[in-house]
């Protein structure tokens, strides 16, 4: 292996920058995902549809799952192209441009789909087949689920997606470069 280069240590950092960034989403889960849940069921309860229809159809508010496996993924990998990066080696052009295309476009629907999150939401309870879940609010339903996040939290999503999207198209820019 030889020295890193200035470019490959930019690339380096970019991703560590990214990993650290899909960490946040299951390390807030985690933090607020019972507050979420409580917030959720109290509004359940307000829409007169019993609270345990959350648990009955597998739905959860915390970092179990794929809200923890797919963010630790990408941070994983992250981590380890970036340490590729940092040993000089070759294979760490070629994964930073793979991986760092990845993260950009899994950031990108990650995006689209918090934008569009009522509706998909919707849909999916209609296809769970429950009579309970389609009978749902599903904008107030989220909304109080959201509410139970701290407000620097919806800061905190923009800042990672701004760490995301920029740090994967500097990784990606800056192997290119060498």
């Amino acid at each position: 292996m030889n020295a890193p280069t200035a470019t490959a240590v930019v690339a380096a950092v970019a991703q560590i920058s990214v990993a650290l960034a899909f960490l946040s989403i299951p390390l807030l889960r985690h933090r607020f995902g019972p507050a979420a849940k409580a917030a959720a069921c109290t509004e359940l309860g307000r829409q007169g549809v019993r609270p345990q229809v959350l648990e009955e159809n597998g739905l959860r508010f915390d970092a179990s799952g794929h809200e923890w496996w797919a963010p630790g993924a990408f941070a994983a990998v992250n981590l380890a192209v970036a340490a590729l990066n940092l040993a000089g080696g070759s294979w760490g052009t070629t994964l930073t441009w793979v991986f760092s295309s990845i993260a950009f476009l899994a950031n990108l629907a990650i995006l689209h789909s918090q934008l569009g999150a009522a509706r998909s939401v919707a849909a999916a309870f209609r296809r769970k087949g429950d009579p309970e879940l389609v009978r749902i609010d599903v904008p107030a339903f989220l909304k109080a689920a959201e509410g139970a996040f701290p407000a620097w939290t919806r800061t905190l999503q923009n800042v990672r997606h701004a760490f995301v999207f920029a740090g994967s198209a500097l990784a990606v820019t800056a192997v290119t470069l060498v």
